[in-house]
């Protein structure tokens, strides 16, 4: 992959908020990790389970931080913490709907229920201005895009859990999620992971992840909608096509986001990024 940077200088970092940033264990990184590579991201996180969260601060750079939040819609719910503390949601696990299947009802048991206050992402100061938003909040994603419809206004990119299948009680599923970002301005980007498990009796004795044709959930990707692109300054141009290359390496979108921007501005970033595609050959 060709280094945008020697196109596009970064002046300043690019804001992710990352709601549900609980670590996934040694070896994943979060979607946005090239960003942090190149030394342009800042990162404010939402980890609501305390032990989690602390966990997070204790290993955060100067340019992390992680608050203990429960992000929603501002309204007081039920916290359900299961056996697997990235299973927990703010919806009641739908066990019936889980035990269809390998290896997902055993991971998925309340331990704990408690009530909590949610908060908005638009009431929380240290997520104003984000520029990149990942979510993985266990089912809540439509209620904490709700309760972010200002915040919307500046996001860039949204990278968020969904699901197919409500694998919690009541929970929007992905067509709700798609209809809400595509009322406010995005559109599907990319299916960046697609998961699913079997259906019970059949397994898979060495790996019981394994999954035939079912899909239940996925992390997907929009962006600011690519038809109305003179709503973007000159910079959300440069800043997106960045977080689009360096993150997905959707080398078809910069171009073309390139291009709007030097028909703007009269440059010819569009063409040199094109060139260097080239000279690069197959990646």
């Amino acid at each position: 992959m060709i280094n945008i940077h020697d196109l596009i200088a970064i002046n300043r970092p690019i804001k992710v908020v990352d709601v549900g940033a609980m670590s996934l264990g040694d070896g994943v990184t979060p979607p946005y990790h090239p960003l942090v590579t190149r030394g342009i991201a800042e990162i404010i996180g939402f980890e609501p389970v305390q032990h989690e969260c602390d966990k997070l601060n204790s290993r955060a750079k100067s340019h992390e931080k992680y608050l203990p939040y429960f992000i929603g819609d501002g309204s007081r719910r039920t916290f359900h913490l299961c056996n697997y503390s990235m299973t927990s949601s703010l919806y009641e696990p739908n066990t019936p709907l889980l035990d269809r299947f390998v290896n997902l009802e055993n991971l998925v048991r309340v331990v704990n229920k408690s009530s909590v206050e949610t908060r908005r992402l638009d009431e929380i100061a240290e997520a104003t201005n984000a520029e990149f938003l990942k979510i993985d909040v266990q089912g809540a994603e439509l209620d904490v895009f709700k309760g972010a419809t200002n915040l919307l206004d500046d996001v860039l990119v949204i990278h968020t859990e969904v699901e197919f299948l409500p694998l919690y009680k009541q929970q929007p599923l992905f067509a709700d999620v798609d209809a809400y970002l595509r009322e406010h301005g995005f559109l599907l980007h990319k299916f960046a992971d697609v998961c699913g498990r079997m259906f019970k009796p059949l397994a898979d004795t060495k790996n019981p992840n394994t999954w035939v044709n079912q899909p239940l959930w996925a992390d997907v990707v929009y962006v600011k909608s690519f038809m109305d692109m003179e709503r973007l300054t000159d910079e959300q141009l440069l800043r997106l096509t960045t977080i689009l290359h360096d993150v997905y390496g959707s080398v078809d979108l910069c171009a073309a986001l390139l291009s709007h921007y030097d028909s703007r501005t009269g440059n010819d970033l569009s063409e040199k990024y094109i060139q260097k595609l080239i000279a690069a050959g197959p990646t």
